[in-house]
């Protein structure tokens, strides 16, 4: 019975670990993902400080640091607090195996002494040789091989639990030592925090003393970013106007597909949430729709897909499989890469150079041109838009973890 006890204490000890592993993993993973954001970061940060950026463009690129700064403190919290209540629950595991072991040996000491003052052979036989009968005989060998056997099983289960014992207190290092790590970096990030935190106070009050100004250069930006838009809803009713008449249809704003076009779309649509970012790594630096200027609140920013800011010469990426539909150049934005899935259009704005002509087919994840640097920011930064047809979809639903 208490061999069956202690071996469920086992496994249930083991179903715990692996659970708490888990977590870990996943709160590790989080935190190297919120990393590299601000790896990122700091890196479009660095790559436009020598070029001039408008004080605008430093608050977006510091808020961003901080608001993913806060995100890895929350996480390295989670971890810590996990660990301490892990620390805590081994520790108590700890003491309880050193009192249940201490028991099983006094217990298996016991039987080692009783053992010892009958194991010469003469006692054995004369043990046997007493028996009234062949039946007690045969029960009393029966009586020495269940007690051989479990003084073996007394002395594994010794073993056992003392090896148990070793491998929780190794384990309760390691978690201390890691607690420790983890609070250190926290310190360290807290500090960079406060840091960032003065100097956005810092440039929001220089901000305000020209806020005129900063509308203004706001409104031109916005003004800007609607003229190339209504240039893309060009291009795009010219590419169905084009399509279809291959087809022999007048239709101008629904493509007309094909049965092959038809599964193309259906699987582009099955894949939603799951795409591939349209770089190899990158920070979103607006997002899609329309709302208010973070500073600046009389003047509402309007987008049609996503902007993001990604690594100097970095290069755009298929989404998904399709036909490169159009490449254009379109005034103030560098050249625009239209590609084809079914009834649906990525479109990557932007870029400087181009791998892809019309009419080529293109596979998950190929690069198709180098992004360009945005010329009011000083970043390298794509514009990427997605449509059904001629409707607007957000980006952000689709592509995975964006």
């Amino acid at each position: 019975m208490k061999r069956l006890q202690y071996i469920t204490f086992i496994v249930l000890l083991s179903f715990n670990v692996v659970a708490v592993a888990q977590t870990r993993k996943e709160l590790e993973a989080k935190r190297q993902e919120i990393q590299q954001e601000i790896d990122e970061i700091n890196s479009i940060i660095k790559n436009t400080e020598s070029k001039g950026q408008s004080a605008l463009g430093e608050y977006e690129d510091l808020q961003k640091r901080i608001q993913a700064t806060e995100r890895l403190i929350q996480v390295n919290n989670q971890e810590a607090n996990l660990l301490t209540r892990e620390i805590n629950s081994n520790a108590n595991k700890i003491d309880r195996l050193r009192t249940e072991l201490e028991k099983l040996k006094a217990d298996y000491e016991k039987m080692i002494q009783k053992s010892y003052r009958s194991k010469s052979s003469k006692s054995r036989i004369m043990f046997l040789f007493s028996s009234e009968s062949f039946l007690q005989a045969y029960k009393r060998i029966q009586y020495m091989k269940q007690f051989a056997q479990y003084r073996k099983q007394q002395g594994e289960e010794v073993m056992l639990q003392t090896k148990t014992l070793q491998e929780l207190n190794s384990t309760l290092f390691e978690q201390r030592r890691d607690q420790e790590k983890i609070l250190a970096q926290n310190r360290k990030t807290k500090a960079n925090l406060v840091g960032d935190r003065n100097n956005l106070e810092q440039l929001l009050a220089s901000i305000n003393k020209e806020k005129q100004k900063y509308a203004k250069e706001l409104k031109q930006k916005q003004k800007e970013a609607s003229r190339i838009d209504r240039e893309i809803d060009r291009l795009i009713r010219e590419a169905i106007a084009r399509e279809n008449k291959k087809a022999g249809s007048n239709e101008k704003t629904t493509f007309k597909l094909t049965p092959e076009a038809e599964a193309l779309a259906a699987d582009f649509a099955q894949n939603k949430g799951k795409l591939p970012w349209p770089v190899r790594s990158g920070v979103v630096s607006m997002r899609f729709g329309e709302r208010p200027h973070p500073i600046v609140k009389t003047i509402k920013v309007m987008s049609n897909g996503v902007r993001i800011d990604t690594e100097k010469n970095g290069k755009a990426r298929a989404i998904f499989e399709g036909e490169v539909s159009q490449v254009s150049k379109i005034p103030g934005a560098n050249i625009v890469v239209m590609i084809r899935h079914g009834n649906y259009l990525s479109i990557y704005n932007n870029l400087q150079k181009v791998f892809v002509k019309a009419g080529d087919k293109v596979s998950r994840g190929e690069e198709i041109g180098e992004v360009g640097i945005n010329s009011s920011s000083g970043k390298t930064t794509l514009i990427f838009q997605l449509f059904k047809n001629t409707t607007k979809l957000n980006p952000e639903r689709w592509i995975y973890k964006m």
